[in-house]
């Protein structure tokens, strides 16, 4: 039997009194981000921590068994709320660091290469490492603050964005591979909400939607028709092979035989987004594959930990 254990600093302050912690790191999100929730009152007298925590203050969760602890995220406050009479801190990673105002620009022709070396050289301290085209006919930074030039490429180019040691890295979803895990229904997932579907069944149709400057809509379609159908429209983007590189990357994400879902297990074994995990059923051996991981759910409470795990494509 193993005992939760958490320690948890924000600030120059170090938590004794949690309700629950919630961590999600998805590769479809700019930003990890933690939601922490304090009890609003404690032994009859309401918390004050407005005079002690803040927006900006840094944050870092460390949690295990039976005092075993492992960085489980780390980042900075972006807001408190005190609903339902709860204190809750809601937490993003090292991006919060982008959320400062650029100067406006006019990008005429760019490659997102080109726009993430501009915010990278105005928010200051960081450097790029970005192997992913896709090309706009014309950007304009407006107003926005580096976060939001991020999130609109982040969305739209559908590339995996994250920090690491004060370089931005932008790359390919899938490509990269941070690590392995091994499940299995016999010993370490206690809750499974997969379903596995062989690639005949698993009809998609992806089509990307681009917009010249004319006005023109320029459309790039991927796999077949008669099933599940996705539709991505981009404004500022006519490069035909930009639109037809999005569609197929979409299709690959989604047309595999596999499990597609989520499940549930224990903070042991570690996972995290962009994981490779080795999924295993005795009782159902042509099953067994290894997946990416698209998103890993944790929640810390003095009730345990749990990790919901998101896979995608088989790889």
């Amino acid at each position: 039997m193993y005992d939760i254990t958490w320690q948890i600093t924000i600030g120059k302050y170090e938590l004794n009194m949690l309700d629950s912690a919630k961590i999600t790191r998805s590769v479809e999100q700019l930003s990890d981000t933690a939601e922490i929730v304090l009890p609003g009152t404690c032994f009859n007298k309401a918390v004050e921590i407005e005079s002690k925590i803040k927006r900006g203050d840094s944050v870092l969760i460390l949690a295990g068994y039976d005092g075993t602890l492992v960085n489980e995220f780390q980042g900075f406050v972006e807001s408190i709320s005190t609903d339902d009479g709860a204190i809750k801190l809601n937490c993003e990673d090292a991006i919060f660091q982008f959320r400062k105002p650029v100067t406006d620009k006019e990008f005429t022709s760019p490659d997102v290469k080109d726009l993430l070396q501009y915010i990278c050289s105005q928010i200051g301290g960081y450097s790029l490492s970005c192997d992913y085209s896709f090309k706009y006919d014309k950007f304009v930074v407006l107003n926005n603050t580096g976060y939001d030039v991020l999130k609109k490429i982040q969305e739209e180019s559908k590339a995996n964005v994250y920090l690491k040691d004060k370089v931005l890295h932008v790359h390919p979803q899938y490509k990269e591979i941070f690590g392995t895990v091994k499940y299995s229904f016999q010993d370490n997932i206690e809750k499974s909400e997969l379903e596995y579907k062989d690639v005949r069944d698993r009809v998609v149709e992806i089509i990307v939607e681009g917009k010249g400057k004319d006005g023109k809509v320029i459309r790039e379609t991927a796999g077949s028709t008669g099933g599940d159908q996705e539709t991505i429209k981009i404004g500022g983007v006519s490069d035909p092979a930009t639109l037809k590189n999005l569609a197929q990357e979409r299709l690959n994400s989604k047309s595999y035989t596999g499990y597609s879902g989520s499940f549930t297990g224990w903070l042991l074994p570690y996972c995290d987004a962009g994981y490779k995990a080795s999924v295993r059923d005795n009782d159902y051996e042509f099953k067994n594959g290894d997946y990416y991981v698209l998103a890993v759910e944790t929640t810390i409470s003095s009730s345990g930990g749990i990790r919901k795990v998101t896979v995608g494509k088989k790889i």
